[in-house]
């Protein structure tokens, strides 16, 4: 078996070679990385990957800028193996996430996406727990060891608050060839996808074993969007596409919690103090239409 690891790259040079790194550091060998230069400006670093001896490590330079969502769907198409990992450029693995996941799909070979136990740090890769992560450890469904997952329950979930880390998540290729990845989304497109494979009658495979180190800062996409407000536009669409969506299946608990999306509205709320600070009205608006809607 091998996994492909995808990281698709525009950021911190220093924070790619410490995740390159990471990969090349897995007990377990059967494993191919491929990192997809969006156009950053310096070419170092993709120099410096090109440098890599080991022949499971390919590089590949986009011709232009695809954005995040392009850049993701691009890694699906040039994907090979039947599991797929897209890693965020600035994210580390363990040396037994592949190891781990090795026995996870082992274990459960019809999963439809496996997702390991993560360790949040922080710019300087010390482990932190922000509020948010205190929220997704609460949220995260327990399990002892390893467990499928799947159904109304698990969406519920979900809806109510994402406690999935996207880039630790390994993909059946054939649930990304089949369902890409929307351009209308670049935050909450993780959250559409599980949905959508959930909704299909697909399942999660969570296992217990922390394997995966995702990096928590300022400079994130996902932390940006959220000051502007941004995230919360998507996350409002999509929620009241998964309300339709759950009606239709009868998955009225479903329903109601896309609709609520409590935890959602709570971090809007929480990002006024930094909307205010800088004198974002549009921000503001944006928060404060999210929160109360």
């Amino acid at each position: 078996m091998t996994i492909d690891i995808m990281m698709p790259f525009y950021g911190d040079p220093e924070l790619l070679r410490e995740a390159v790194r990471s990969v090349l550091a897995q007990t377990s060998p059967d494993w191919h990385l491929t990192v997809l230069d969006d156009c950053f400006p310096d070419l170092a670093p993709g120099e410096w990957v090109l440098g890599i001896t080991d022949p499971r490590v390919t590089y590949v330079r986009n011709s232009e800028n695809l954005g995040v969502t392009g850049n993701f769907q691009r890694s699906v198409d040039l994907s090979r193996a039947d599991h797929v990992v897209i890693m965020g450029c600035d994210d580390l693995m363990l040396p037994n996430y592949v190891e781990e996941l090795e026995k996870a799909i082992a274990r459960f070979p019809e999963g439809s996406y496996y997702h390991p136990g993560v360790d949040v740090i922080d710019a300087r890769g010390r482990s932190v727990m922000p509020l948010a992560d205190r929220l997704k450890a609460v949220l995260r469904p327990k399990v002892a060891d390893i467990a499928e997952l799947r159904g109304e329950p698990l969406a519920v979930g979900l809806l109510r608050g994402d406690w999935a880390y996207f880039p630790s998540i390994c993909w059946r290729r054939t649930e990304l060839i089949h369902r890409g990845f929307r351009p209308e989304f670049e935050v909450a497109l993780d959250l559409a996808l599980q949905l959508e494979i959930l909704m299909d009658g697909g399942s999660l495979v969570l296992f217990s074993a922390t394997t995966f180190r995702y990096r928590r800062h300022s400079a994130s996409v996902s932390s940006w969007t959220a000051a502007n407000g941004a995230r919360f536009e998507e996350e409002a669409a999509l929620f009241a596409e998964a309300t339709e969506a759950a009606n239709r299946l009868g998955w009225r608990r479903a329903a109601r919690a896309a609709r609520v999306h409590v935890t959602s509205r709570l971090n809007a709320l929480t990002n006024l103090v930094g909307a205010v600070s800088q004198r974002d009205g549009a921000g503001v608006r944006a928060l404060l239409g999210h929160a109360f809607r």
